[in-house]
């Protein structure tokens, strides 16, 4: 199960943040700061994108100046999340070419409907990236 899902950019502000597990304000500041010193001190080039976090793990890439971080348990399968991960980049690539940190700060909206659309009560709920731009494109019609 995901516990949380954290993107953060190079200086550890975090610019989107979904919580499946209930913790308390200060609880969710101290591992926002936590987990951003965990990932940005890791060397790219020769450790692995998982680490052992308190009692779970996290998985994380980084894709230009952004962490995308997911909170796992310890006996999920990481290379599913890692897939995931890379998924949702190629999702928000496709409706902003290139996604960058502007793209999630000003169209947060959106955002959170894709992860919406891809995640569910901390379970992958969409694999198909054909079908999660489809459902936003029937959600932009709405509008």
């Amino acid at each position: 199960m995901i516990r949380f899902i954290l993107v953060q950019n190079r200086q550890g502000k975090t610019r989107l943040e979904k919580w499946y597990t209930s913790y308390s304000d200060s609880e969710r500041q101290k591992l926002k700061a936590s987990v951003h010193r965990t990932v940005a001190s890791r060397d790219q080039k020769h450790q692995s994108n998982f680490v052992e976090f308190h009692n779970h793990r996290i998985v994380y890439r980084r894709y230009a100046g952004l962490f995308f971080c997911f909170c796992i348990d310890t006996n999920d399968n990481e290379l599913s999340l890692l897939e995931a991960i890379h998924l949702f980049v190629e999702v928000l690539d496709a409706y902003h070419g290139n996604v960058c940190e502007l793209d999630l700060v000003f169209n947060f909206y959106w955002v959170y409907g894709v992860l919406d659309e891809m995640f569910l009560a901390g379970e992958i709920q969409e694999t198909s990236r054909r079908v999660v731009l489809s459902r936003m494109d029937e959600l932009g019609a709405l509008e």
